[in-house]
């Protein structure tokens, strides 16, 4: 299994830099909107209503459901971020004989969190 998860480690790294790339940028403005700027009253909380999430979430552009594409990549993302962190985390405080099926176990929470993510986001 190791060596599996060794063939694929680009693949992963890819979806961990992605996962980070969004979470730094929309993480960091999500809590200066709703951790700051709303409970002072810069931001309307009304900014945050249902009917403009569904809306944004089921945007088209050109006939590419881009609003749904950007939602399922707002959840898988990080998923495959936390697993691989929690992996090499592992593996640094010396469960490196381990590693296969820690691995494996990681990163299929995170395939069946992404199909159920997926799954979710297409429903809308």
């Amino acid at each position: 299994m190791r060596a599996f998860l060794l063939k694929i480690e680009p693949l992963i790294w890819l979806m961990f830099g992605q996962g980070i790339l969004l979470g730094t940028i929309l993480l960091t403005g999500w809590i200066l909107v709703v951790g700051l700027l709303m409970p002072l009253g810069i931001v309307d909380a009304s900014a945050l209503s249902y009917d403009r999430a569904y809306a944004l979430a089921t945007a088209k552009f050109a006939g590419l459901p881009i609003g749904k594409l950007v939602l399922a990549a707002l959840l898988v993302l990080p998923l495959w971020k936390g697993a691989h962190h929690v992996r090499s985390l592992h593996v640094d405080f010396g469960g490196a004989e381990r590693d296969g099926i820690v691995g494996t176990l990681l990163y299929g929470i995170a395939l069946v969190g992404s199909v159920i993510g997926i799954g979710a986001v297409v429903g809308l």
